[in-house]
Protein backbone atom coordinates (compact mmCIF):
# COMPACT_ATOMS: atom_id res chain seq x y z
CA UNK A 1 0.00 0.00 0.00
CA UNK A 2 2.83 2.28 0.65
CA UNK A 3 4.11 2.21 -2.68
CA UNK A 4 4.29 5.03 -5.19
CA UNK A 5 5.06 5.72 -9.15
CA UNK A 6 6.88 8.65 -8.15
CA UNK A 7 8.80 6.77 -5.45
CA UNK A 8 11.64 7.82 -3.56
CA UNK A 9 11.75 11.96 -4.69
CA UNK A 10 8.00 12.58 -3.94
CA UNK A 11 7.92 14.57 -0.71
CA UNK A 12 6.57 12.91 2.50
CA UNK A 13 2.95 12.46 3.11
CA UNK A 14 3.60 12.86 7.11
CA UNK A 15 6.46 14.52 9.23
CA UNK A 16 7.71 13.94 12.54
CA UNK A 17 9.21 16.46 14.97
CA UNK A 18 10.27 16.21 18.59
CA UNK A 19 9.41 18.19 21.63
CA UNK A 20 11.27 21.70 21.92
CA UNK A 21 13.43 22.26 24.56
CA UNK A 22 13.92 17.81 25.25
CA UNK A 23 17.63 18.30 26.39
CA UNK A 24 16.72 21.20 28.74
CA UNK A 25 13.89 18.81 30.19
CA UNK A 26 16.54 16.11 29.94
CA UNK A 27 18.56 17.49 32.05
CA UNK A 28 15.98 18.46 34.34
CA UNK A 29 14.91 15.26 34.89
CA UNK A 30 18.67 13.92 35.82
CA UNK A 31 18.46 16.69 38.25
CA UNK A 32 15.33 15.44 39.69
CA UNK A 33 16.39 11.73 40.14
CA UNK A 34 19.63 12.73 41.84
CA UNK A 35 17.76 14.43 44.59
CA UNK A 36 15.57 11.23 44.96
CA UNK A 37 18.80 9.95 45.32
CA UNK A 38 19.40 12.03 47.86
CA UNK A 39 16.11 11.27 49.47
CA UNK A 40 16.86 7.40 49.66
CA UNK A 41 20.32 7.87 51.15
CA UNK A 42 19.11 10.00 53.84
CA UNK A 43 16.15 7.34 54.50
CA UNK A 44 18.75 4.58 55.04
CA UNK A 45 21.30 6.55 57.07
CA UNK A 46 18.07 6.98 59.66
CA UNK A 47 17.16 3.67 60.10
CA UNK A 48 21.24 2.29 60.37
CA UNK A 49 21.61 4.59 63.80
CA UNK A 50 18.17 4.68 65.34
CA UNK A 51 17.87 2.71 68.28
CA UNK A 52 13.69 2.73 68.32
CA UNK A 53 12.83 -0.56 67.00
CA UNK A 54 9.22 0.87 66.35
CA UNK A 55 10.10 3.52 64.84
CA UNK A 56 13.09 1.99 62.75
CA UNK A 57 10.43 -0.21 61.23
CA UNK A 58 8.20 2.49 60.21
CA UNK A 59 11.40 4.21 58.91
CA UNK A 60 11.85 1.25 56.77
CA UNK A 61 8.36 1.05 55.41
CA UNK A 62 8.35 4.75 54.78
CA UNK A 63 12.13 3.33 52.76
CA UNK A 64 10.02 1.30 50.66
CA UNK A 65 7.44 3.39 50.05
CA UNK A 66 9.76 5.92 48.54
CA UNK A 67 11.85 3.26 47.00
CA UNK A 68 8.70 2.40 45.09
CA UNK A 69 7.79 6.37 44.14
CA UNK A 70 11.00 6.23 42.79
CA UNK A 71 10.61 3.22 40.52
CA UNK A 72 7.42 4.89 39.68
CA UNK A 73 8.77 8.24 38.87
CA UNK A 74 11.29 6.49 36.77
CA UNK A 75 8.30 4.66 34.65
CA UNK A 76 6.59 8.00 34.36
CA UNK A 77 9.23 9.61 33.01
CA UNK A 78 10.71 6.86 30.69
CA UNK A 79 7.25 8.23 28.63
CA UNK A 80 8.32 11.71 28.59
CA UNK A 81 11.74 11.17 27.92
CA UNK A 82 11.59 11.20 24.32
CA UNK A 83 8.31 12.99 22.75
CA UNK A 84 7.43 13.31 19.60
CA UNK A 85 4.75 15.18 17.86
CA UNK A 86 3.56 14.02 13.87
CA UNK A 87 2.08 16.41 11.20
CA UNK A 88 0.00 15.04 7.97
CA UNK A 89 0.03 15.90 4.18
CA UNK A 90 -3.45 15.16 2.94
CA UNK A 91 -2.80 17.56 0.12
CA UNK A 92 -0.03 15.64 -1.17
CA UNK A 93 -2.23 12.27 -0.67
CA UNK A 94 -5.18 13.05 -3.04
CA UNK A 95 -2.40 14.58 -5.55
CA UNK A 96 -0.51 11.11 -5.66
CA UNK A 97 -3.29 8.90 -4.92
CA UNK A 98 -6.89 9.91 -5.17
CA UNK A 99 -7.59 7.40 -7.71
CA UNK A 100 -5.75 4.45 -5.63
CA UNK A 101 -7.33 5.23 -2.01
CA UNK A 102 -7.99 1.84 -0.39
CA UNK A 103 -11.48 0.87 1.07
CA UNK A 104 -11.91 1.72 4.50
CA UNK A 105 -14.10 -0.35 6.50
CA UNK A 106 -15.67 1.60 9.98
CA UNK A 107 -16.41 -0.47 12.80
CA UNK A 108 -18.89 1.21 15.31
CA UNK A 109 -19.49 -0.63 18.80
CA UNK A 110 -22.91 -0.89 21.11
CA UNK A 111 -24.14 -3.08 23.63
CA UNK A 112 -26.69 -2.04 25.40
CA UNK A 113 -29.69 0.24 24.28
CA UNK A 114 -30.19 1.72 27.95
CA UNK A 115 -26.81 2.65 28.39
CA UNK A 116 -26.02 3.78 24.90
CA UNK A 117 -29.17 5.29 23.52
CA UNK A 118 -30.26 4.57 19.65
CA UNK A 119 -30.04 8.25 18.72
CA UNK A 120 -26.51 8.70 20.19
CA UNK A 121 -25.68 5.10 18.08
CA UNK A 122 -26.90 6.63 14.81
CA UNK A 123 -25.55 9.81 15.38
CA UNK A 124 -21.79 8.35 15.59
CA UNK A 125 -22.66 6.06 12.49
CA UNK A 126 -23.99 9.19 10.39
CA UNK A 127 -20.93 11.01 11.38
CA UNK A 128 -18.72 8.72 10.20
CA UNK A 129 -20.88 8.09 7.18
CA UNK A 130 -20.36 11.32 6.33
CA UNK A 131 -16.63 11.43 5.82
CA UNK A 132 -14.71 13.39 3.31
CA UNK A 133 -13.82 9.95 1.61
CA UNK A 134 -14.89 8.48 -1.72
CA UNK A 135 -18.48 6.54 -0.83
CA UNK A 136 -17.77 3.42 -2.87
CA UNK A 137 -14.67 3.03 -1.32
CA UNK A 138 -16.21 3.48 2.82
CA UNK A 139 -18.15 0.95 4.32
CA UNK A 140 -19.64 1.48 7.90
CA UNK A 141 -20.54 -2.07 10.11
CA UNK A 142 -22.85 -1.62 13.33
CA UNK A 143 -22.05 -4.64 15.91
CA UNK A 144 -25.01 -4.30 18.10
CA UNK A 145 -24.03 -6.46 21.08
CA UNK A 146 -27.41 -6.28 22.56
CA UNK A 147 -28.91 -7.43 19.88
CA UNK A 148 -31.83 -4.60 19.83
CA UNK A 149 -34.33 -4.53 17.62
CA UNK A 150 -34.72 -0.77 18.36
CA UNK A 151 -31.25 -0.23 17.83
CA UNK A 152 -31.64 -1.87 14.30
CA UNK A 153 -34.62 0.39 13.81
CA UNK A 154 -32.64 3.53 14.29
CA UNK A 155 -29.94 2.41 12.18
CA UNK A 156 -32.72 1.58 9.79
CA UNK A 157 -33.97 5.59 9.62
CA UNK A 158 -30.51 6.69 10.11
CA UNK A 159 -30.13 4.78 6.81
CA UNK A 160 -32.89 7.04 4.76
CA UNK A 161 -32.00 10.02 6.57
CA UNK A 162 -28.40 9.93 4.89
CA UNK A 163 -29.71 10.29 1.64
CA UNK A 164 -30.35 14.16 2.80
CA UNK A 165 -27.76 14.56 5.40
CA UNK A 166 -24.55 13.37 3.07
CA UNK A 167 -25.28 15.83 0.52
CA UNK A 168 -26.05 18.93 2.76
CA UNK A 169 -22.75 17.49 4.62
CA UNK A 170 -20.82 17.84 1.57
CA UNK A 171 -22.67 21.11 -0.35
CA UNK A 172 -21.89 23.55 2.54
CA UNK A 173 -18.62 21.15 3.89
CA UNK A 174 -19.82 21.53 7.64
CA UNK A 175 -18.08 19.94 10.89
CA UNK A 176 -18.89 18.16 12.81
CA UNK A 177 -21.05 15.67 10.88
CA UNK A 178 -22.84 14.11 13.66
CA UNK A 179 -26.57 16.20 13.32
CA UNK A 180 -26.82 16.48 17.45
CA UNK A 181 -24.08 18.10 17.97
CA UNK A 182 -23.80 20.23 14.63
CA UNK A 183 -27.65 21.38 15.11
CA UNK A 184 -26.25 22.19 18.91
CA UNK A 185 -23.56 24.28 18.07
CA UNK A 186 -23.76 28.26 17.12
CA UNK A 187 -21.71 27.73 13.41
CA UNK A 188 -25.11 26.63 11.68
CA UNK A 189 -25.95 29.86 11.81
CA UNK A 190 -24.02 30.57 8.41
CA UNK A 191 -25.33 28.19 6.55
CA UNK A 192 -28.64 28.68 4.22
CA UNK A 193 -31.68 29.45 6.34
CA UNK A 194 -33.60 27.17 3.89
CA UNK A 195 -31.13 24.58 3.73
CA UNK A 196 -30.69 24.25 7.25
CA UNK A 197 -34.39 24.53 8.35
CA UNK A 198 -35.18 21.53 6.02
CA UNK A 199 -32.47 19.29 7.04
CA UNK A 200 -33.30 19.72 10.77
CA UNK A 201 -36.61 19.10 10.46
CA UNK A 202 -35.86 15.99 8.58
CA UNK A 203 -33.70 14.73 11.81
CA UNK A 204 -36.28 16.15 14.54
CA UNK A 205 -39.12 13.73 13.08
CA UNK A 206 -36.82 11.02 12.79
CA UNK A 207 -35.40 11.76 16.30
CA UNK A 208 -39.27 11.57 17.16
CA UNK A 209 -40.17 8.54 15.95
CA UNK A 210 -36.94 6.54 17.62
CA UNK A 211 -37.92 7.89 20.78
CA UNK A 212 -40.84 7.57 20.82
CA UNK A 213 -40.08 3.62 19.93
CA UNK A 214 -37.63 3.86 22.60
CA UNK A 215 -40.57 5.09 25.20
CA UNK A 216 -42.85 2.08 24.19
CA UNK A 217 -39.60 -0.26 24.32
CA UNK A 218 -41.17 -1.76 21.16
CA UNK A 219 -41.39 -1.09 17.46
CA UNK A 220 -44.84 0.21 16.25
CA UNK A 221 -46.54 -3.09 14.22
CA UNK A 222 -47.15 -1.11 10.88
CA UNK A 223 -43.24 0.20 10.97
CA UNK A 224 -42.12 -3.91 11.66
CA UNK A 225 -44.06 -5.04 8.96
CA UNK A 226 -41.92 -2.73 6.02
CA UNK A 227 -38.80 -4.57 6.87
CA UNK A 228 -37.54 -8.04 6.43
CA UNK A 229 -34.80 -7.59 9.04
CA UNK A 230 -37.49 -7.33 11.64
CA UNK A 231 -38.87 -10.88 11.28
CA UNK A 232 -35.08 -11.91 12.55
CA UNK A 233 -36.00 -10.83 16.21
CA UNK A 234 -38.99 -13.69 16.05
CA UNK A 235 -36.83 -15.91 17.11
CA UNK A 236 -34.30 -14.43 19.64
CA UNK A 237 -34.73 -15.19 23.12
CA UNK A 238 -32.97 -12.88 24.94
CA UNK A 239 -30.19 -10.40 24.38
CA UNK A 240 -27.65 -13.45 25.51
CA UNK A 241 -28.97 -16.17 23.32
CA UNK A 242 -29.76 -15.68 19.79
CA UNK A 243 -28.94 -16.56 16.27
CA UNK A 244 -26.73 -14.12 14.20
CA UNK A 245 -28.74 -11.43 12.47
CA UNK A 246 -27.11 -9.93 10.01
CA UNK A 247 -28.55 -6.95 7.21
CA UNK A 248 -27.42 -5.06 4.83
CA UNK A 249 -29.63 -1.91 4.63
CA UNK A 250 -27.36 0.02 1.78
CA UNK A 251 -25.64 -2.01 -0.39
CA UNK A 252 -22.94 0.17 -1.62
CA UNK A 253 -22.79 -2.11 -5.08
CA UNK A 254 -26.03 -1.48 -5.57
CA UNK A 255 -26.99 1.63 -8.35
CA UNK A 256 -29.67 2.06 -6.43
CA UNK A 257 -28.38 2.96 -3.72
CA UNK A 258 -27.82 6.59 -4.41
CA UNK A 259 -28.55 9.85 -2.36
CA UNK A 260 -30.94 12.38 -3.37
CA UNK A 261 -27.97 14.17 -5.55
CA UNK A 262 -27.98 10.72 -7.53
CA UNK A 263 -24.66 10.22 -6.10
CA UNK A 264 -23.49 6.76 -4.64
CA UNK A 265 -23.73 6.21 -0.33
CA UNK A 266 -21.43 4.04 1.18
CA UNK A 267 -22.72 0.81 2.52
CA UNK A 268 -23.56 0.17 5.45
CA UNK A 269 -24.54 -3.15 7.70
CA UNK A 270 -25.85 -3.98 11.01
CA UNK A 271 -24.40 -7.17 12.97
CA UNK A 272 -25.83 -8.68 16.08
CA UNK A 273 -22.99 -11.92 16.22
CA UNK A 274 -24.85 -15.11 17.55
CA UNK A 275 -24.90 -15.53 21.28
CA UNK A 276 -25.07 -18.97 23.36
CA UNK A 277 -24.76 -19.15 27.10
CA UNK A 278 -23.06 -22.29 26.40
CA UNK A 279 -20.15 -20.43 24.30
CA UNK A 280 -18.01 -17.57 25.99
CA UNK A 281 -18.42 -14.24 23.94
CA UNK A 282 -15.79 -12.58 25.28
CA UNK A 283 -17.22 -8.97 25.11
CA UNK A 284 -16.48 -6.43 22.68
CA UNK A 285 -12.95 -8.11 21.56
CA UNK A 286 -15.83 -11.26 20.58
CA UNK A 287 -17.37 -8.42 18.57
CA UNK A 288 -14.87 -7.18 17.09
CA UNK A 289 -13.47 -10.20 15.58
CA UNK A 290 -16.95 -11.23 14.31
CA UNK A 291 -16.75 -7.59 12.15
CA UNK A 292 -13.20 -8.78 11.18
CA UNK A 293 -14.59 -11.44 9.69
CA UNK A 294 -17.91 -10.59 8.39
CA UNK A 295 -16.73 -7.09 7.01
CA UNK A 296 -14.40 -9.64 5.30
CA UNK A 297 -16.78 -11.59 3.16
CA UNK A 298 -18.65 -8.23 2.29
CA UNK A 299 -16.12 -5.12 1.58
CA UNK A 300 -12.72 -6.52 2.52
CA UNK A 301 -10.98 -3.14 2.96
CA UNK A 302 -7.36 -2.84 3.38
CA UNK A 303 -7.81 -0.22 6.31
CA UNK A 304 -10.06 -0.37 9.52
CA UNK A 305 -11.37 2.13 12.12
CA UNK A 306 -13.02 1.08 14.74
CA UNK A 307 -14.85 3.80 17.12
CA UNK A 308 -16.71 3.40 20.06
CA UNK A 309 -20.63 4.48 19.74
CA UNK A 310 -20.29 7.37 21.96
CA UNK A 311 -17.32 8.82 20.28
CA UNK A 312 -18.58 10.68 17.12
CA UNK A 313 -16.22 12.20 14.37
CA UNK A 314 -15.58 15.52 14.82
CA UNK A 315 -13.46 16.06 11.61
CA UNK A 316 -14.07 14.82 8.26
CA UNK A 317 -10.54 14.89 6.88
CA UNK A 318 -9.50 11.84 10.07
CA UNK A 319 -9.62 8.71 7.12
CA UNK A 320 -6.95 10.88 4.81
CA UNK A 321 -4.95 12.13 7.88
CA UNK A 322 -4.74 8.82 8.76
CA UNK A 323 -3.37 7.43 5.50
CA UNK A 324 -0.95 9.87 5.10
CA UNK A 325 0.75 7.62 7.57
CA UNK A 326 -0.39 4.06 6.22
CA UNK A 327 0.64 5.06 2.40
CA UNK A 328 3.77 7.20 2.63
CA UNK A 329 6.63 5.63 0.23
CA UNK A 330 9.81 5.16 2.58
CA UNK A 331 8.53 5.42 6.09
CA UNK A 332 4.71 3.52 6.13
CA UNK A 333 6.06 -0.06 5.81
CA UNK A 334 6.14 -0.69 9.25
CA UNK A 335 3.52 1.17 10.67
CA UNK A 336 0.42 -1.23 11.63
CA UNK A 337 -2.19 1.53 13.32
CA UNK A 338 -2.85 5.23 13.84
CA UNK A 339 -4.32 5.91 17.24
CA UNK A 340 -6.35 9.49 17.11
CA UNK A 341 -6.80 10.45 21.00
CA UNK A 342 -9.80 9.95 23.27
CA UNK A 343 -11.09 13.63 23.54
CA UNK A 344 -14.58 14.73 25.12
CA UNK A 345 -17.48 17.31 24.61
CA UNK A 346 -18.93 16.76 27.63
CA UNK A 347 -15.99 18.06 30.46
CA UNK A 348 -17.38 20.32 33.48
CA UNK A 349 -15.27 23.27 33.93
CA UNK A 350 -12.80 22.31 36.76
CA UNK A 351 -12.94 18.82 35.29
CA UNK A 352 -11.81 18.12 39.07
CA UNK A 353 -11.87 14.17 37.89
CA UNK A 354 -9.05 14.48 35.26
CA UNK A 355 -11.54 13.29 32.79
CA UNK A 356 -9.64 15.17 30.35
CA UNK A 357 -7.16 12.58 30.19
CA UNK A 358 -4.78 16.02 29.36
CA UNK A 359 -1.47 14.37 30.73
CA UNK A 360 -2.18 10.85 28.84
CA UNK A 361 -2.90 12.45 25.38
CA UNK A 362 -0.74 15.44 25.29
CA UNK A 363 2.49 14.05 26.76
CA UNK A 364 2.45 10.43 27.28
CA UNK A 365 1.00 9.05 24.43
CA UNK A 366 3.68 11.72 22.52
CA UNK A 367 6.06 10.18 24.41
CA UNK A 368 5.24 6.38 23.66
CA UNK A 369 5.45 7.37 20.14
CA UNK A 370 8.89 8.30 20.53
CA UNK A 371 9.84 4.54 21.94
CA UNK A 372 7.99 2.64 19.62
CA UNK A 373 4.69 3.58 19.43
CA UNK A 374 1.54 4.08 20.98
CA UNK A 375 -0.36 1.47 23.02
CA UNK A 376 -4.11 0.94 21.47
CA UNK A 377 -6.77 2.23 23.20
CA UNK A 378 -9.73 0.66 21.89
CA UNK A 379 -11.38 3.86 19.85
CA UNK A 380 -10.25 5.89 17.35
CA UNK A 381 -7.98 3.93 15.77
CA UNK A 382 -7.05 3.10 12.23
CA UNK A 383 -5.42 -0.60 11.65
CA UNK A 384 -4.35 -2.08 8.30
CA UNK A 385 -6.56 -5.03 8.71
CA UNK A 386 -3.91 -7.60 8.04
CA UNK A 387 -2.33 -6.62 10.99
CA UNK A 388 -5.25 -6.83 12.62
CA UNK A 389 -5.48 -10.48 12.07
CA UNK A 390 -2.42 -11.76 12.80
CA UNK A 391 0.03 -10.59 10.35
CA UNK A 392 3.77 -10.61 11.51
CA UNK A 393 5.94 -7.77 10.22
CA UNK A 394 8.25 -8.63 7.60
CA UNK A 395 5.94 -12.21 6.61
CA UNK A 396 3.42 -12.91 4.21
CA UNK A 397 -0.37 -12.93 5.95
CA UNK A 398 -1.71 -16.35 5.37
CA UNK A 399 -5.41 -16.26 6.81
CA UNK A 400 -6.82 -18.85 8.48
CA UNK A 401 -10.39 -18.93 7.34
CA UNK A 402 -11.31 -19.84 3.92
CA UNK A 403 -12.92 -17.39 1.08
CA UNK A 404 -11.67 -14.38 2.86
CA UNK A 405 -11.24 -12.39 -0.53
CA UNK A 406 -13.94 -9.82 -1.13
CA UNK A 407 -17.26 -10.89 -2.40
CA UNK A 408 -17.94 -8.27 -4.98
CA UNK A 409 -19.77 -9.88 -7.77
CA UNK A 410 -22.41 -7.20 -8.73
CA UNK A 411 -25.04 -9.99 -9.31
CA UNK A 412 -25.06 -11.60 -6.19
CA UNK A 413 -27.40 -8.95 -4.01
CA UNK A 414 -27.58 -8.17 -0.18
CA UNK A 415 -29.67 -11.07 1.09
CA UNK A 416 -26.73 -13.47 -0.41
CA UNK A 417 -24.56 -12.00 0.99
CA UNK A 418 -25.71 -11.85 4.30
CA UNK A 419 -25.91 -15.89 4.29
CA UNK A 420 -23.15 -16.04 3.44
CA UNK A 421 -21.02 -13.88 6.08
CA UNK A 422 -23.43 -15.20 9.09
CA UNK A 423 -21.38 -18.77 9.33
CA UNK A 424 -18.31 -16.66 10.08
CA UNK A 425 -20.12 -14.60 13.07
CA UNK A 426 -21.32 -18.07 14.46
CA UNK A 427 -21.02 -18.65 18.26
CA UNK A 428 -18.91 -21.64 17.37
CA UNK A 429 -16.90 -20.94 14.64
CA UNK A 430 -13.83 -19.89 16.44
CA UNK A 431 -13.44 -23.07 18.16
CA UNK A 432 -10.47 -24.94 17.43
CA UNK A 433 -8.86 -21.32 15.94
CA UNK A 434 -6.33 -19.01 16.82
CA UNK A 435 -8.85 -16.19 16.78
CA UNK A 436 -8.57 -14.52 20.41
CA UNK A 437 -5.06 -16.28 20.50
CA UNK A 438 -2.83 -15.15 17.46
CA UNK A 439 -6.10 -13.49 15.42
CA UNK A 440 -8.09 -10.67 16.04
CA UNK A 441 -8.08 -8.97 19.45
CA UNK A 442 -6.86 -10.80 22.40
CA UNK A 443 -8.98 -12.67 25.01
CA UNK A 444 -9.08 -12.83 28.52
CA UNK A 445 -8.24 -9.80 29.52
CA UNK A 446 -10.24 -6.58 30.40
CA UNK A 447 -8.02 -4.18 28.68
CA UNK A 448 -8.30 -6.38 25.22
CA UNK A 449 -7.18 -3.22 23.38
CA UNK A 450 -3.99 -2.78 25.12
CA UNK A 451 -2.76 -6.37 24.88
CA UNK A 452 -3.73 -6.29 21.53
CA UNK A 453 -1.72 -3.40 20.71
CA UNK A 454 1.22 -5.00 22.61
CA UNK A 455 0.83 -8.08 20.90
CA UNK A 456 1.07 -6.29 17.40
CA UNK A 457 4.29 -4.03 18.76
CA UNK A 458 5.78 -7.03 19.26
CA UNK A 459 5.19 -8.93 15.93
CA UNK A 460 8.00 -6.53 14.77
CA UNK A 461 5.27 -3.66 13.79
CA UNK A 462 5.33 0.37 14.74
CA UNK A 463 2.15 2.35 15.59
CA UNK A 464 1.39 6.18 15.20
CA UNK A 465 0.15 9.01 17.41
CA UNK A 466 -2.17 11.54 16.25
CA UNK A 467 -3.40 14.56 17.65
CA UNK A 468 -4.55 17.18 15.21
CA UNK A 469 -5.86 20.65 15.90
CA UNK A 470 -8.90 19.78 15.06
CA UNK A 471 -9.89 16.53 17.15
CA UNK A 472 -10.79 13.43 15.27
CA UNK A 473 -13.06 12.27 17.94
CA UNK A 474 -15.04 13.63 20.44
CA UNK A 475 -17.23 11.69 23.07
CA UNK A 476 -18.93 11.09 26.55
CA UNK A 477 -17.12 11.36 29.55
CA UNK A 478 -17.26 10.50 33.31
CA UNK A 479 -18.22 13.55 34.78
CA UNK A 480 -19.49 11.73 38.27
CA UNK A 481 -17.39 10.16 41.06
CA UNK A 482 -19.33 6.90 40.76
CA UNK A 483 -18.86 7.07 36.87
CA UNK A 484 -14.91 8.14 37.63
CA UNK A 485 -14.93 5.05 40.55
CA UNK A 486 -16.33 2.44 37.62
CA UNK A 487 -13.63 3.75 35.03
CA UNK A 488 -10.59 3.77 36.83
CA UNK A 489 -11.35 0.50 38.53
CA UNK A 490 -11.64 -1.46 35.09
CA UNK A 491 -8.87 0.56 33.74
CA UNK A 492 -6.89 -0.53 37.13
CA UNK A 493 -7.73 -4.38 37.30
CA UNK A 494 -7.09 -4.09 33.38
CA UNK A 495 -4.03 -3.23 33.16
CA UNK A 496 -2.51 -5.52 36.38
CA UNK A 497 -4.28 -8.10 34.66
CA UNK A 498 -2.27 -7.64 31.88
CA UNK A 499 1.28 -7.23 33.94
CA UNK A 500 0.57 -10.59 35.70
CA UNK A 501 -0.31 -12.28 32.25
CA UNK A 502 1.83 -13.97 29.69
CA UNK A 503 1.69 -11.16 27.11
CA UNK A 504 2.46 -8.48 30.37
CA UNK A 505 5.77 -6.00 29.20
CA UNK A 506 8.00 -7.67 31.42
CA UNK A 507 7.35 -11.35 30.76
CA UNK A 508 9.37 -13.41 28.58
CA UNK A 509 6.85 -12.53 25.88
CA UNK A 510 8.17 -8.54 25.72
CA UNK A 511 11.39 -9.41 26.10
CA UNK A 512 13.64 -9.32 22.97
CA UNK A 513 10.22 -8.15 20.79
CA UNK A 514 9.91 -4.40 22.22
CA UNK A 515 12.60 -2.11 23.42
CA UNK A 516 13.85 -2.00 27.13
CA UNK A 517 12.15 2.09 26.97
CA UNK A 518 9.23 0.96 25.17
CA UNK A 519 8.53 -1.85 27.36
CA UNK A 520 9.08 0.33 31.16
CA UNK A 521 6.24 2.65 28.82
CA UNK A 522 3.94 0.01 28.71
CA UNK A 523 4.73 -0.69 33.05
CA UNK A 524 2.97 2.78 33.40
CA UNK A 525 -0.21 1.35 33.36
CA UNK A 526 0.48 -2.53 34.39
CA UNK A 527 1.77 -1.05 37.67
CA UNK A 528 -1.08 1.52 38.03
CA UNK A 529 -2.99 -0.68 40.63
CA UNK A 530 -0.35 -1.50 42.96
CA UNK A 531 0.35 2.02 43.51
CA UNK A 532 -2.22 2.30 46.59
CA UNK A 533 -0.77 -0.10 48.88
CA UNK A 534 2.40 2.39 48.89
CA UNK A 535 0.46 5.61 49.25
CA UNK A 536 -1.68 4.41 51.37
CA UNK A 537 0.91 4.16 54.09
CA UNK A 538 2.80 7.23 53.03
CA UNK A 539 -0.86 9.62 53.43
CA UNK A 540 -1.84 7.86 56.70
CA UNK A 541 1.39 7.20 58.87
CA UNK A 542 3.61 9.97 59.05
CA UNK A 543 0.36 11.96 60.13
CA UNK A 544 -0.32 9.95 62.54
CA UNK A 545 3.36 10.29 64.29
CA UNK A 546 3.05 13.86 63.65
CA UNK A 547 0.19 14.14 65.76
CA UNK A 548 2.37 11.91 68.61
CA UNK A 549 5.23 14.01 67.91
CA UNK A 550 7.96 12.45 66.14
CA UNK A 551 9.32 13.15 63.01
CA UNK A 552 10.02 11.47 60.12
CA UNK A 553 11.01 13.69 57.97
CA UNK A 554 14.32 15.97 57.91
CA UNK A 555 14.11 18.96 60.16
CA UNK A 556 14.27 22.26 58.73
CA UNK A 557 17.98 23.80 58.88
CA UNK A 558 18.69 27.18 59.47
CA UNK A 559 21.77 28.46 57.96
CA UNK A 560 23.27 32.03 59.07
CA UNK A 561 24.09 34.50 56.19
CA UNK A 562 26.64 36.11 59.29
Amino acid sequence: MGSGSDGGGALPLFETKEAKFKNAYRLFLISMFIGICMIWVYRITQILFDDDVEERLVWMLLFLSELWFGFYWVITKSARWNRVYRYAFRDRLSHRYEDKLPRVDIFVCTADPTIEPPMMVINTVLSVMAYNYPTDKLSVYLSDDGGSDLTFYALLEASVFSKHWLPFCKKFNIEPRSPAAYFSTKSNSVVDVEGLSSIKKLYEEMEHRIDTAANLGRIPEEIRTKHKGFSEWVSVTSQRDHQTILQVLIDGRNPNAVDIDGVALPMLVYLSRQKSPNHPHNFKAGAMNALLRVSSKISNGKIILNVDCDMYSNNSESVRDALCFFMDEQKSHDIAFVQFPQSFYNLTKNDIYGSSLSILTEVELPGMDGCGGPLYIGTGCFHRREVLCGKKYGTEFDVEYEDSVLINKVQEGASKLEETAKIVADCTFEEGTQWGKEMGLKYGCAVEDVITGLSIHCRGWKSVYFNPTRKGFLGVAPITLGQTLVQYKRWAEGNLQMLLSRYGPLQSYGVGRIKLGHRMVYCLWCIWAPNWLATLYYSVIPSLYLLKGIPLFPRVSIIPLF
